[in-house]
């Protein structure tokens, strides 16, 4: 493939590197930032079988794209920024971890072959997780975490020691359950999946490189059967014209799936206080729930002085939405929460705006709930939208994502904070 000048509007500088089905260029107007650009060529076994494939560089531009775009959505740090062209991406510019990070839910392929007596189809519950050094000569070896941190790589300055890969293990995790629990809402069963890290000019590892149908095994209706990933072509045993137009009519069949992965938004938060003068730890809660990306509205309304108004708020809720989580916020005697719950079948979560005076008796009046009432009760507002997220995660994978990636962050900071008062390994 010959070297390009301009992309998209965008002056190339020189060619970075160049692999088997991509090249990545330099970008001089956007300091801190590469293209890459796409092939029409397709391979397997490490480049031992290999044929052009006309189209591919699109389908896979695109499929990349809608997987990142969909990474990005739920807050994970990753290289990719956008599309530039049909065939290329704007990326972060990252020195790359010579490391494959291997995720598979079911056993199957390779994994059968160096660990005879699995059965094919034995489920890996967490998932399976498995590290191969990017060496093509030697066929990619497998290797263990130990050998990552003894190899101990410089990448854009970072060692990658045994910090740096716990976080991108658990990374390579969240990112594949994010992405099947994508699948699953298409009826799709992702089966394992190998993803690549990158270190950008801040010393920030990323999920980089190129996540399309060569880095997945994809299975419609979990039947291996019907698999539309690369493995069509792996499988071949001789490839025909027909072959390869097989394998690219599987890979557009899967770059147009991934248009139908976002769900329905059709779920609703609603913040009951009981007095306007609760308005700011209202508004507190409001502010959480929209990070996790929830829908959310404020009312106002008293279980005690307007039972008949409350009812009404909540009959109109329960007319056009089946996916709903009531907030209630009152203090003194919370009657609110309380008067909701025996009457909706929604989950109430209590939240009261406590105060230091007064808070063992604000907090006992919504926990000391008559017999057969539900609500539960939580003090403060990130809790209450975390407790709200958990519920509506349960049918909506974007706010699942988004809880589990929160869950990532908290971890990875520990990471770090931890790192900058131990003591042991500098001695």
């Amino acid at each position: 493939m010959a070297a390009v000048t301009e992309v998209g509007g965008i002056k190339l500088g020189k060619l970075l590197i160049e692999g088997k089905t991509k090249q990545v260029y330099d970008v001089p107007s956007l300091p801190g930032h590469s293209i890459l650009l796409n092939k029409d060529r397709i391979t397997a076994h490490n480049g031992v079988r290999a044929h052009d494939l006309e189209g591919k560089a699109q389908i896979s531009n695109q499929t990349n794209a809608k997987v990142f775009g969909l990474l990005n959505q739920v807050g994970l740090k990753t290289a990719f920024v956008r599309m530039v062209s049909d065939n290329a991406f704007l990326a972060r510019k990252c020195e790359m971890v010579p490391i494959e990070w291997v995720t598979r839910r079911l056993a199957t392929g390779s994994y059968l072959k160096r660990n005879p007596g699995v059965k094919e189809g034995f489920r890996f519950s967490p998932p399976k997780q498995e590290t191969f050094y990017k060496d093509d000569a030697n066929d990619d070896p497998q290797w263990s975490e130990e050998q990552i941190v003894s190899a101990g790589f410089k990448v854009n300055g970072v060692l990658i020691g045994q910090d740096e890969v716990d976080i991108m293990r658990q990374t390579t995790i969240l990112v594949f359950e994010v992405l099947e629990r994508a699948w699953a809402t298409r009826n799709c069963a992702l089966i394992d999946m190998k993803i690549e890290f990158g270190v950008d000019a801040d010393g920030q590892l990323l999920v980089a490189d190129v996540i399309d149908s060569d880095s997945w095994r994809l299975w419609p209706s979990g039947d291996k059967r019907l698999m539309v990933d690369k493995q069509v072509y792996r499988n071949l045993a001789s490839v025909t014209a027909s072959d390869l137009d097989t394998v690219k009519r599987n890979f557009l069949w899967v770059s147009e799936q991934l248009d139908n992965l976002q769900p329905k938004n059709d779920h609703l938060v609603v913040v009951l206080m009981g007095s306007p003068s609760d308005k700011d730890h209202c508004e507190k809660i409001a502010k959480h729930c929209r990070e996790l990306g929830l829908n959310v509205e404020l009312r106002v309304t008293s279980a005690h002085k307007g039972t008949k108004t409350t009812l009404h708020i909540v009959n109109e809720y329960e007319s056009v939405l089946s996916n709903l989580v009531f907030i209630t916020v009152a203090g003194r005697s919370n009657g609110l929460g309380p008067v909701l719950s025996g009457n909706t079948n929604y989950p109430v979560i209590n939240c009261p705006p406590v105060k230091p005076e007064n808070v063992s008796l604000d907090v006992w009046s919504s926990l000391n709930l008559p017999s057969g009432l539900g609500c539960a009760t939580v003090l403060y507002p990130e809790a209450a939208a975390l407790n709200a997220a958990q519920i509506l995660g349960l049918n909506n994978f974007l706010i699942w994502s988004k809880l589990r990636v929160k869950q990532l962050a908290n971890f990875t900071s520990l990471i770090y904070a931890d790192k900058g008062f131990r003591g042991v390994r500098k001695e």
